[in-house]
C-alpha cells in the first residue's frame, strides 16, 4: 500500500523538483543574465502592447539630421561653429517650440578667424593680433547669439574626469523626496561658459547603455558632483512648456513641468518602448541652403542631431541596432508628454517569485489530475492569463517579467506529464505481464485501458469457476522422460489456456497438470455459467484429439476431468510486496475442485454442480446423481450431454 502511494505521488514530486529547479535558478543566475533576458522579454511585452494604448496628446516634434549628406553638401565633421550657429538660426526662424542641441559643443572655438587671430597673438605677442581679433568673425560669439535668440537646451556628458561647469536648473523639492539612486558620476564635459550662459537650458546628452550594449532608457535626472541636473529631453519639455523649474513631490515620487505632472522612476531613468511615435526628419543641409520646407518645425520640439556614422551618435536600441540618439531624446519627450512611464516596481521580484509557485503548482495538479488533452489546453489557458495579466499591468506602466512563472509552470507540467506517463506505462506493462497468460486478449486491453475498473483490493463478486485435472498423471511423471513431460505440459497448457481466453474466462493459476479458471472475473461476463460449461467441452474435446497424437500419445497421455461450479466468491489480489496473485476464495471455488476429483468416481470426465446446471440449459446437460459432500450435503451433480 506505501508503495503504491508513493508510486502515485512520483509525478507530483517530479514536477515540484523541476519547477522548484529552474525558480532556484532563475534566483542564482549571474545578474547580468538574468537582467538582460529580463529587459528583452519587457522590449516584447512593452512592443505587444502598444496598440492597446490609448494614445494621449502628443507634441509636435521635429529631427533635424546631420546625416551623410549633409556631411558630403557642407563638408566633414566637425563643423565650424559658424554653421552651427547658421543651422540654429534656420530652425529657430520657424518659431518651434524649443530646440534641443544632441551635440556636444565642447571647449572653445579654434577655427574661426577670430579663434585663429587670439592664438597667434597669444603665441607671437602681438598686440595688433589681438586688437584685430574681435573685428573678426567669431565662432562662438556667433553660436552663442543664436542660442540665446531662441528656446535653446545645449547637451553636455557625464564624464568621471570632466571638469566643466553644468549649468544649473531651478530643481524644488518637497520634504520627503530622496534622489539617491539617480545616476551619480563626479565630473561632466560641458559647452564653455559663454555658450552656456547664452542657452534657455542645459541637459545631458548621456545615455546608459544595459549589459547587453542596448540603450533603454533616457537620463530625467542625473546627479553631478552633488547636485542634480535634468536630461535633454525633459529640459526640452520644460522650454516648450515654459517652465522655470522642476517640482519634485514624493509618496510617490513625481516631477511637475508647469502644468503636467508625471510618475518619476526612484534611478530617475525613463524606460523608452520599442517603437516610438514617427518624427519628421529634415536634413540640415537642406535647412542651410533654404531648401527645405521649415513646416514642420513651427511649434515643435526640435532635436538637432547626428545621423552620420563620423558624429558618434548612433545607439543600439531596441528599435534598431543603429539609432540615432536624436530619435531616442525624441522618443522620451513623446513618452513624458503622453504619461507613458514605465517602471519596474520594487515588488515586481518576490512577486514573480509567489506567482511561479502559484504558476507551477496548478500546472503540476492539471497534469496531475485531468488527460493529456484537457490538461494542456488548460496549461495553454494559464500562460494565457500570465501573458495578459502582465500585459493588463505594463499598460499600466508597471513592468512585471512572466518568464520565471511561465517556464517553471511549463517545465513542471512536462516532468508531472513524463514521469505520470512513465508510471503508466510501467503500470500497463506489469498488468500485461500479470494477465496476458490468464485473460483474453480484449479483457486485457480493456484492463490496460482502464486500470481503475479492476478491483485489484478485493470484491465480493459471483464467479463460475472451472478446474481441470489430467488422469493418472502422477504415473505418467514416472514412466516419462523429463523433457518430453514438460513438452507434452507446455503445449497441453497452451491449448487449455487458449480455450479459456477464447471463451471470456481467466486462468487463475496452473498446479502441477491442473488448471484453475474463473468466469465473470476481473470483468463481468454476460452467462458466465453457460460460457464455463461450454469451455469445458471444447476443452474436453481438444485433450482427447491431444492426448491421442504425437509425444502425448506416446507417454500415455490421461484424459483431463473437469469439475465447475456457479456461486459467491472474494476475488482480488493475494500475497506480500511483488509476490501478489489475483485469485478467488468461496465455497464455489471449493465445489469446483471437489467436483473434478469426484469425476473419478462417478466415471465422467465434467461435473457441474448445482448452481451452474440450475444456470444453463437443461437440454444440454443429464442428471449424473444425488451424491454426498462432506461439509456441505447432498448434491444433484450433472455432465454434459
Amino acid at each position: 500500500m506505501a508503495e503504491r502511494r508513493l508510486r502515485r505521488w512520483r509525478p507530483v514530486v517530479a514536477g515540484a523538483l523541476v519547477g522548484f529547479g529552474l525558480i532556484l535558478l532563475a534566483v542564482s543566475a549571474p545578474p547580468f543574465w538574468r537582467e538582460t533576458q529580463r529587459e528583452q522579454v519587457l522590449d516584447v511585452v512593452l512592443e505587444q502592447i502598444a496598440d492597446w494604448r490609448s494614445p494621449g496628446p502628443s507634441p509636435r516634434l521635429a529631427i533635424v539630421a546631420i546625416d551623410a549628406a549633409s556631411l558630403d553638401a557642407v563638408g566633414l565633421w566637425p563643423w565650424r561653429r559658424e554653421t552651427l550657429a547658421r543651422l540654429i538660426a534656420a530652425v529657430n526662424s520657424a518659431k518651434p517650440a524649443a530646440i534641443a542641441l544632441d551635440l556636444l559643443l565642447a571647449g572653445e572655438d579654434t577655427r574661426s578667424p577670430a579663434a585663429l587671430a587670439r592664438r597667434l597673438a597669444a603665441e607671437t605677442g602681438n598686440a595688433a593680433l589681438a586688437a584685430l581679433a574681435p573685428t573678426l568673425e567669431d565662432g562662438d560669439r556667433m553660436l552663442a547669439d543664436a542660442v540665446g535668440a531662441g528656446p535653446v537646451v545645449l547637451g553636455w556628458v557625464i564624464d568621471p574626469q570632466g571638469r566643466d561647469a553644468v549649468g544649473a536648473v531651478p530643481i524644488l523639492t518637497r520634504p520627503g523626496v530622496s534622489l539617491g539612486s539617480l545616476w551619480r558620476e563626479r565630473g561632466a564635459s560641458a559647452p564653455p561658459a559663454s555658450l552656456a550662459a547664452a542657452a534657455a537650458g542645459s541637459g545631458t546628452l548621456s545615455l546608459p547603455g544595459d549589459d547587453d550594449g542596448v540603450v533603454r532608457r533616457v537620463p530625467l535626472f542625473v546627479t553631478v558632483g552633488d547636485e542634480s541636473r535634468p536630461g535633454l529631453a525633459l529640459e526640452a519639455v520644460r522650454l516648450a512648456a515654459g517652465a522655470s523649474g522642476y517640482l519634485l513631490s514624493a509618496d510617490p515620487l513625481r516631477v511637475t513641468i508647469g502644468a503636467t505632472t508625471r510618475a518619476l522612476p526612484p534611478h530617475g531613468l525613463l524606460r523608452l518602448v520599442p517603437g516610438g511615435p514617427s518624427v519628421p526628419v529634415i536634413r540640415a543641409a537642406d535647412l542651410l541652403r533654404d531648401g527645405a520646407d521649415a513646416t514642420a518645425l513651427a511649434g515643435a520640439i526640435v532635436f538637432i542631431g547626428g545621423f552620420a556614422p563620423e558624429l558618434g551618435a548612433l545607439r543600439a536600441s531596441a528599435r534598431d541596432p543603429l539609432t540615432p540618439s536624436s530619435v531616442l531624446q525624441a522618443q522620451a519627450v513623446h513618452q513624458i508628454a503622453t504619461g507613458v512611464m514605465p517602471v519596474r516596481p520594487d515588488w515586481a521580484y518576490p512577486v514573480e517569485l509567489g506567482l511561479a509557485l502559484v504558476v507551477k503548482s496548478l500546472a503540476i495538479a492539471m497534469a496531475r489530475l485531468w488527460r493529456p488533452a484537457i490538461a494542456t489546453a488548460a496549461l495553454l489557458g494559464l500562460l494565457a492569463l500570465v501573458v495578459i495579466g502582465t500585459g493588463w499591468l505594463a499598460l499600466r506602466d508597471l513592468l512585471l517579467d512572466p518568464r520565471t512563472p511561465m517556464i517553471a509552470a511549463t517545465f513542471a507540467f512536462l516532468a508531472t506529464s513524463l514521469t505520470a506517463f512513465s508510471e503508466s506505462r510501467w503500470r500497463e506493462a506489469r498488468l500485461r505481464r500479470r494477465f496476458e497468460q490468464h485473460l483474453a486478449p480484449g479483457v486485457v486491453e480493456r484492463i490496460v485501458a482502464d486500470p481503475g475498473s479492476l478491483k485489484l483490493s478485493g470484491e465480493r463478486r459471483e464467479v463460475t469457476a472451472l478446474f481441470t485435472d489430467i488422469e493418472g498423471f502422477t504415473q505418467t511423471t514416472r514412466e516419462a522422460g523429463p523433457e518430453q513431460l514438460v513438452a507434452v505440459l507446455d503445449g497441453y497448457f497452451e491449448g487449455v489456456t487458449r480455450i479459456v481466453g477464447a471463451h471470456g474466462g481467466m486462468v487463475d493459476k496452473l498446479v502441477g497438470d491442473a488448471v484453475h479458471a474463473l468466469f465473470n472475473a476481473p470483468f463481468d461476463l454476460e452467462d458466465h455459467p453457460r460460457r464455463a460449461l461450454a469451455c469445458a467441452v471444447a476443452i474436453l474435446d481438444w485433450t482427447e484429439t491431444y492426448r491421442a497424437t504425437g509425444l502425448a500419445a506416446a507417454i500415455g497421455l490421461g484424459r483431463t476431468r473437469q469439475g465447475l461450479e456457479t456461486g459467491i466468491a472474494i476475488v482480488g489480489d493475494v500475497g506480500v510486496g511483488a509476490k501478489l496473485d489475483y485469485t478467488a476464495h468461496g465455497e464455489a471455488v471449493n465445489m469446483a475442485a471437489r467436483l473434478e476429483a469426484l469425476n473419478k468416481e462417478l466415471g465422467s470426465s465434467i461435473c457441474v454442480g448445482p448452481v451452474a446446471a440450475s444456470r444453463c440449459d437443461p437440454a444440454l446437460l443429464r442428471l449424473l446423481g444425488t451424491v454426498e459432500l462432506r461439509g456441505v450435503g447432498p448434491v444433484a451433480v450433472s455432465t454434459p450431454i
